[in-house]
């Protein structure tokens, strides 16, 4: 069974930065582009994130479309795709809006340790343990496949961007970039330090540069 195609997706400062330091989200990317990001939700099976996008954007994953979302029940799909977390301590609230129970069902990869220690019950997640130590995305990946999963999009932030990418499971990028820098002013970044096989030796394949309003497009995809 072969994983499923994985895109990753961000939005990010001239200088890499998914947000500033302020309590408030900055927005990096407008309208027309955050239609562009649910038209691509729209066409895949799972959304993917990390505990750190839960905690700090309380994001829902839903296709926000209402066209969208009966174009794909009508096709016999779910209007939303599979929710998924990645949580190595299993350290999630259950009040966040992704585990209220009214987006469709949502699956936590997490450790050993993270089963015993995460406070979700059954209706607001399904928590699998991928073994103890880090999480490793690839028997994630292989369990996304035995659920139907053909078409994941990796949300963020940085750390599953990270996971993802150097471990050479990623077949496309999709990088919105905002025209201004934020410096001391930024705070987590697109990727953290690793040992990355997307080098000047192997780069990534540039597919597509659009400009959406004042962001820029960019969109990489493996050979």
């Amino acid at each position: 069974m072969e994983r499923p195609y994985v895109i990753v997706s961000a939005a990010m400062s001239l200088d890499g930065y998914l947000d500033d330091v302020s309590p408030k989200r900055l927005m990096l990317s407008n309208a027309a582009d955050f239609d562009r990001v649910d038209g691509v939700r729209a066409g895949v099976d799972a959304i993917a994130v990390g505990a750190g996008t839960v905690r700090a954007d309380d994001p829902r994953l839903l296709v926000r479309s209402a066209e969208r979302r009966a174009a794909r029940e009508a096709a016999g799909r779910p209007a939303s795709p599979l929710r998924v977390v990645f949580s190595p301590s299993g350290d999630l609230d259950p009040a966040a809006r992704l585990f209220d129970g009214e987006g469709g069902p949502v699956v936590v990869y997490t450790s050993d340790h993270g089963r015993r220690a995460c406070p979700l019950g059954p209706e607001a997640a399904e928590v699998v343990s991928l073994g103890e130590g880090p999480v490793d995305p690839r028997p994630a990946l292989d369990d996304l496949a035995r659920r139907g999963v053909d078409r994941l999009l990796v949300e963020g932030g940085g750390t599953v961007h990270t996971l993802f990418l150097s471990e050479d499971l990623v077949d496309e990028v999709h990088l919105v970039v905002a025209p201004f820098l934020l410096g001391s002013a930024g705070g987590p970044k697109f990727v953290h330090a690793a040992a990355f096989p997307q080098s000047p030796q192997r780069p990534l394949r540039l597919a597509e540069t659009r400009a959406i309003g004042e962001v820029a497009l960019l969109v990489y995809r493996r050979e």
